[in-house]
């Protein structure tokens, strides 16, 4: 068996398309344009490059996008106060606050300082524990990719034996209660699981998002098996996944490479909360086809 290479990127590329489209509507019958500032604090490379590209995407779907950088010495008052000015600005629809940030400033602090209604991330207290009880939620971007692209690749979820390997905020425990929400049976495992292999091995469904480079193995997995890699890991041959990729092709039915897998979904889901975001602050319905 070799299983079927899930391509994130042309899915994602589909998904802005439609974005795109489903924005030039919202200009030409309501007058209304979505607005994403990301907030940059520092010059850290990986966060400039990050934010280059978000701030690119998010013109090219025909969104207006507010970049703002502060210095890496700024204050956490002065982050607040930049964070209450956009709450405020009602041409901004969605705030992004890059991470992560310097020391010196209380990142959850910070998190908790977007309005909800504005919080595009998913981050959020409020919208973190919306979406484990099931209320609407604005919902973090990578398991949002992750579950638009098993929805895919599986159609219906309902029953499907599902395991997260990984939990923390941004990824593990949202995966876990999006899944949870389209009725698989979900376990939550991570690096101190015991017998990890065989938890992992029982699975129609293996979510990777423990931040360990290939440590998931071709003989984890169960034959036929969808496996989403999440992980993003810099080695001396280059970007690999938390899975042996070779080795989990020979038994799954269907896996994402790194790069070229979640990654590309993840601004896509951004720019999708964003159109969200701005229906929702308008009194409009909910945007079809962007997930939840």
């Amino acid at each position: 068996m070799v299983a079927t290479r899930i391509d994130g990127k042309a899915f994602a590329a589909k998904l802005r398309d439609r974005i795109a489209g489903q924005v030039a509507a919202l200009k030409d019958e309501h007058g209304i344009t979505p607005g994403l500032a990301v907030v940059l604090v520092g010059e850290d490379p990986a966060s400039q490059v990050y934010v280059a590209s978000k701030g690119k995407q998010t013109k090219a779907a025909g969104m207006n996008s507010y970049e703002h950088r502060l210095p890496d010495d700024a204050s956490q008052a002065e982050l607040l106060a930049l964070i209450g000015r956009l709450n405020a600005d009602p041409a901004v629809h969605g705030i992004l606050v890059q991470l992560p940030l310097p020391k010196h400033i209380d990142e959850a602090e910070v998190i908790n300082a977007i309005a909800v209604k504005k919080d595009v991330d998913g981050f959020t207290t409020a919208n973190t524990g919306r979406l484990a009880t099931g209320q609407k939620a604005m919902v973090p971007c990578t398991p949002l990719g992750c579950l638009m692209l098993l929805r895919d690749q599986l159609g219906d979820l309902s029953g499907k034996d599902a395991v997260v390997i990984g939990r923390s905020n941004i990824v593990g425990k949202p995966m876990a209660a999006l899944l949870l929400a389209d009725s698989a049976t979900v376990t939550v495992a991570h690096s101190r699981t015991k017998d990890l292999s065989d938890v992992v091995r029982r699975a129609d469904i293996v979510v990777a998002a423990v931040g360990r480079p290939q440590m998931v193995k071709g003989d984890w997995i169960k034959p036929g098996a969808t496996v989403i890699d999440v992980g993003i890991n810099r080695t001396d041959s280059g970007l690999v996944g938390d899975v042996d990729y070779d080795g989990v092709a020979a038994v799954a039915g269907a896996v994402t490479p790194v790069p070229g897998g979640v990654g590309p979904m993840t601004i896509a889901c951004l720019l999708a909360n964003t159109l969200t975001a701005c229906c929702r602050a308008n009194g409009l319905p909910d945007p079809q086809g962007l997930g939840l």
